[in-house]
């Protein structure tokens, strides 16, 4: 039976309906829960364009980050891209390697390991780096929270030159420049580009500083990087992601086309669904499991040789991923099933979790219970962290109000993580439940559907259809549109996959046929009665070279006898 809240959006205004136009009630609903209410504005969101941008020299500290470089690559300093281990952090490393080595200027990656180094600068870090003659080092995806790292740094002769996206702390770092578009202080409109945005942006303020023409062709690892971080696809990102999707169908980096060719994906039809379930997991799992700089020498290779194998690698560490994932997940699902199952948050660990794999542990979680989610990989002494979250819920509000429990800390709203000192454990475990007990009071902590718009399943029709298309690239603050049609019949249901997980589905609405998919929905086969109630998104399903439009079914219920 159905057990999510199913909430229908709210009908658009009789003075939006009008200031939309002729266009059919599906369509203006659309529109009207994106935040659009007239034709100008629709026009804009469908056809987005480089105009969409603010002017990049409104980001904070950009001045002085520009001279810096400039006068680095110059003097052809040795510029040490410190970057982050996720897929963010790894593209913002490469496009800002690639770019400056364009420029004329010397470069060396710097990509720390999660379980020996953790998240951020390292005060081992920079001493390495000033072995080796780094006199600048430039972050990518890390550096907000590393006040004392950023104090050592400078203590020591390297000036550093902080991007970062993260939430900045009460005190930011004493960086040379520190451009984070969600300082409090920003002036830069738009606060939510993931790191490899913020890097973009920097990199074209840089080229025209220097007198070189605009470059679109790291939009791919734009693309790439945003929708793996689940950055929100709204505003400036998505101009961004939709173009740098353009140039990832086409893209000519060998790395690139050896993973998508591996992964069985198809230039050319590539989506942001290719890069949250197929390439940003592989990109991810490199320092899940093991360290990131394989995911970064596939992304810098120059050779199809030479990314062959990386790819390969790639590949192997991400079953890898889903193996230990899987392990994690039988426990930590037993954990919170028979000791905290009426908690607002989650908090479990264990000493055999791996750093890597605790935040996608987490993030199961979220989506199984709809409760806040901490899980940790306990250590001899210190722990890690990975916290995951609901709306309803800051998490990095949370920790914040723990910040003197911590090593460190960082995050966002939905997404953070931290060290934690073992003698702290019980004191961070017993202050976040508070806090969460607090204000999730008289939540209804059951997952919902919101969906925007009821129709009949003979409405989805060439219009809509072509609507719902152009309202890509689809993802976080920019959802799949998901429609409710009742009182369909249910004309013939199989079990799909080895182990029946899934559904296969055919539905009629009087003289309409569809074909529907309920992936992980096998287990409630006998809930498809005769008539029912459908929660759905239209999907292409292409399969060996051919196309096809079907339902993916969310959820589903009996069908009122009214």
């Amino acid at each position: 039976m159905n057990q999510r809240r199913w909430i229908l959006s709210s009908p658009p205004t009789s003075e939006c309906l009008r200031a939309l136009g002729d266009i059919p009630y599906a369509t203006a609903q659309l529109a009207y829960n994106r935040g659009i209410t007239d034709l100008k504005q629709l026009r804009s969101f469908l056809s987005p364009d480089s105009s969409s941008l603010s002017d990049p020299s409104l980001l904070p500290d950009i001045e002085p980050a520009i001279t810096r470089l400039a006068r680095a690559i110059d003097d052809r300093e040795l510029i040490a891209i410190y970057g982050d281990f996720d897929a963010d952090g790894v593209t913002a490393t490469a496009l800002l390697h690639q770019g400056i080595s364009a420029l004329g200027g010397r470069t060396t990656p710097y990509i720390p390991h999660r379980t020996k180094e953790g998240h951020g600068l390292s005060i081992q870090g920079l001493m390495g780096l000033r072995d080796m003659g780094a006199s600048l080092i430039l972050t990518a995806d890390c550096g907000i929270s590393s006040f004392e790292e950023v104090v050592a740094a400078r203590d020591i002769g390297i000036d550093v030159i902080v991007t970062d996206h993260h939430s900045p702390p009460p005190r930011i770092p004493p960086a040379l420049a520190v451009i984070d578009p969600k300082r409090t202080d920003s002036q830069y409109p738009y606060p939510n580009l993931a790191a490899v945005g913020v890097c973009y942006r920097l990199m074209q303020v840089l080229r025209d500083s220097l007198g070189h023409p605009e470059d679109e062709s790291p939009l791919d690892l734009v693309a790439l990087g945003s929708v793996a971080d689940m950055a929100p696809l709204d505003g400036e990102n998505r101009y961004l992601v939709k173009r740098g999707l353009q140039i990832l169908n086409e893209t000519e980096k060998p790395g690139l086309r050896e993973l998508i060719a591996l992964s069985g994906l198809t230039p050319g039809s590539l989506n942001t669904e290719s890069i949250s379930f197929v390439l940003g997991p592989r990109i991810n799992a490199a320092g899940r499991v093991d360290h990131a700089m394989t995911s970064y020498r596939l992304l810098t290779a120059t050779t199809s040789a030479e990314a062959r194998p990386l790819a390969q690698e790639l590949e192997a560490r991400n079953r890898e991923r889903r193996e230990q994932t899987e392990q994690v997940m039988e426990q930590v699902r037993e954990q919170v099933t028979t000791s905290q199952a009426d908690r607002s948050i989650f908090i479990t660990g264990n000493r055999h979790f791996q750093a890597g794999v605790v935040g996608l542990a987490a993030g199961k979680l979220v989506q199984e219970f709809y409760r806040p989610a901490i899980v940790m990989a306990i250590g001899p002494e210190v722990s890690r962290a990975s916290a995951r979250s609901i709306p309803e819920f800051d998490i990095i509000a949370a920790l914040r109000q723990c910040s003197d429990l911590f090593l460190r800390y960082g995050g966002h709203a939905q997404a953070a993580g931290f060290v934690i000192p073992n003698e702290n454990l019980d004191s961070m475990e017993e202050r976040l439940t508070s806090i969460a007990e607090e204000q999730l009071q008289g939540v209804d902590l059951h997952p919902s559907i919101h969906i925007d718009v009821q129709i009949s399943l003979k409405e989805i029709q060439g219009r809509l259809i072509k609507f719902v298309s152009l309202l890509e690239p689809l993802g976080i603050g920019n959802p799949h549109p998901t429609f409710l049609s009742r009182k369909v019949q249910v004309v013939d249901v199989r079990l799909m996959g080895a182990d029946g997980r899934h559904l296969r589905v055919k539905l009629r609405d009087g003289s309409s046929v569809w074909s529907a998919v309920g992936f992980g929905l096998g287990s409630r086969a006998d809930d498809l009665v005769s008539y029912v109630d459908i929660v759905y998104h239209l999907k292409t399903d292409r399969w060996q070279g051919r196309e096809r439009l079907e339902l993916e079914l969310i959820d589903f219920a009996p069908s009122s006898p009214a």
